[in-house]
């Protein structure tokens, strides 16, 4: 599943906002706390004001130094390929002749021009609408073990698995059965009230308002002035950058990922893909199409990973000399063990450098063969960097999957994989983003995740929270280190980024997921600081390179 925040609604949205729509016309309007810049996140602490990557400091280092491209690899939900900010960026596989329907460089995948679509299928299809790993699970060994008891169950680790796919399988479903019966309602407020609002604005039913249109709506009746609490309260919780359209289809795309748990179609991986998801047959699968209605996440992804710079539109990438190869294995669900190992071997294959990873799930079943991959991506020299999680869980405690502890035990901490938390825009107790997981052992780093703005399918922009944007601003950086020092090694590459994360001791601030509680930021992760390009680069410098 996509390591994004959820669109998820306050406790004062999820209780309160429906009272609110009965409330008086006179009810004070909410304060809302003003956006950070659009591109924050490259900025610097002392100069800015900001904690973002210092990235203008760090093209200063570099200026008068040559580059080489380097590609990056993201594993994800695919990519708009015709985004201005993208097109001339994309990785492009020379020893394949576009569109003649063969293999012509014999890798198996079939005029992979630009990557490939793990999730595809005949007849230009894709699998991109799937339930979570564990409603895939429990229903498939339900017949098996439902009936049985540790005592009567003959294959105790078997039986053991099962207990805790059942665990998972029971929060996950309770969970989106009260979310549904607490959103549906919202949805339907949201809906009434935006068409009152854009009566009011005389904007027609398809117009979109933002937070700065509320002041010319004309409360002249208890309707109005109640939509208008309503939509002002949202926008105070969702950033004013939005429109009124873009916050109504996001919680649509969430209600609609809880009903995949609530109603699951099961037979759709085999009904579109055709393959066996618990089979690593090596047979090819999937087809080479990057765009569908899901792609937005990946294209974002990507944006702030190496969004063309100086074009005077979108935004800047971290990097400025990249090529970006994608990869569809992420559906609006759990992704496939599967294809996750599969893809990582791709961009290996392929020549990617460096693999973007933001997704994550709570069940994995073929945990070995996703190893696997990771050792090969280590034999290869490439590195992996990862999304930490949305779920304000310590790591450390409930790990989420992939990860790089081992089944065999070959591994607890691997050389080439960072995992990635979120921070916030500003130094202060709400530094850590209330909803990264963390952990001192199995989080290496934060990096910019709260409130981050990059570019979205058809020549859109979108303003989000999540460790799935922390992830591919480090991948960023990493990039940027290689592009100018071309002989580190991916293990380099990680002491790089991590020892140059300054270890913010004494900085108390929430935990993840707690209103009341402080902790040092450095016991939140394996550095306790936050990434920084500038520092990175300068780090870098002084090494010589390992590369073989």
């Amino acid at each position: 599943m996509f390591n994004f925040r959820p669109f998820i609604f306050s406790a004062l949205l999820s209780t309160a906002l429906i009272t609110n729509l009965t409330a008086s016309a006179q009810t004070e309007m909410p304060k809302t706390e003003p956006d950070p810049p659009k591109q924050w996140h490259l900025m610097d602490l002392k100069e800015d004001g900001y904690f973002g990557i210092s990235i203008k400091q760090a093209y200063l280092f570099l200026k008068g130094k040559k580059s080489k491209p380097v590609v990056v690899a993201t594993i994800d939900s695919g990519v708009d390929t015709l985004q201005k900010d993208l097109k001339s960026i994309l990785w492009v596989n020379t020893k394949e002749i576009p569109g003649n329907g063969i293999d012509d460089d014999h890798n198996g995948y079939v005029d992979d021009i630009h990557g490939w679509n793990f999730l595809g299928g005949a007849g230009g299809k894709a699998d991109f609408t799937e339930t979570t790993e564990e409603v895939r699970e429990y229903n498939k060994l339900k017949g098996k073990y439902a009936d049985l008891s540790e005592a009567t169950a003959t294959d105790k680790k078997a039986f053991a698995y099962w207990q805790r796919v059942k665990t998972v399988y029971d929060t996950t479903v309770n969970k989106a059965r009260t979310e549904t019966e607490q959103l549906q309602p919202i949805m339907n407020a949201l809906m009434a009230t935006s068409g009152y609002i854009k009566k009011s604005l005389q904007i027609g039913a398809n117009g979109t308002f933002k937070e700065t249109d509320l002041v010319r709506v004309k409360t002249t009746n208890d309707t109005l002035s109640q939509s208008k609490y309503v939509w002002s309260t949202i926008f105070s919780q969702e950033g004013g950058n939005k429109t009124n359209a873009t916050i109504i289809k996001d919680l649509s795309e969430y209600l609609a990922k809880l009903n995949n748990d609530l109603s699951p179609d099961l037979d759709a991986r085999k009904r579109i893909v055709g393959d066996n998801v618990d089979t690593m047959d090596h047979k090819p699968y999937g087809n080479n199409l990057l765009k569908f209605a899901d792609a937005s996440h990946g294209t974002g992804v990507a944006g702030l990973i190496g969004a063309v710079h100086g074009n005077n539109y979108g935004i800047n990438g971290v990097a400025d000399n990249v090529r970006i190869m994608a990869i569809k294995a992420v559906p609006n669900g759990d992704e496939y063990d599967k294809d996750i190992a599969n893809a990582i071997r791709y961009a290996v294959d392929n020549g990617a450098r460096i693999i973007n990873m933001s997704f994550g799930k709570k069940i994995s079943p073929h945990k070995e063969w996703v190893d696997d991959a990771f050792k090969y991506a280590a034999s290869k020299d490439v590195l992996l960097v990862m999304a930490a999680g949305n779920d304000n869980d310590d790591m450390d405690k409930q790990p989420d999957y992939p990860n790089d502890t081992f089944l065999d035990g070959s591994s607890t901490d691997a050389d080439n994989v960072i995992n990635v938390g979120a921070s916030s825009a500003k130094l202060g107790d709400h530094l850590a983003g209330d909803f990264s997981n963390y952990g001192q052992k199995n989080v290496d780093v934060f990096a910019p995740g709260v409130k981050v703005t990059t570019i979205d399918t058809d020549a859109e922009f979108n303003t989000e929270d999540g460790t799935s944007f922390s992830s591919p601003i480090t991948a960023g950086i990493a990039a940027l280190v290689l592009e100018y020092y071309p002989t580190l090694s991916a293990k380099q590459l990680k002491q790089v980024i991590l020892q140059s994360a300054t270890p913010l001791s004494g900085t108390m601030v929430y935990k993840p997921g707690s209103k009341t509680e402080k902790v040092d930021f450095t016991t939140l992760s394996k550095t306790g600081g936050i990434v920084n390009a500038y520092k990175a680069l300068q780090l870098a410098a002084t090494l010589q390179g390992e590369r073989k």
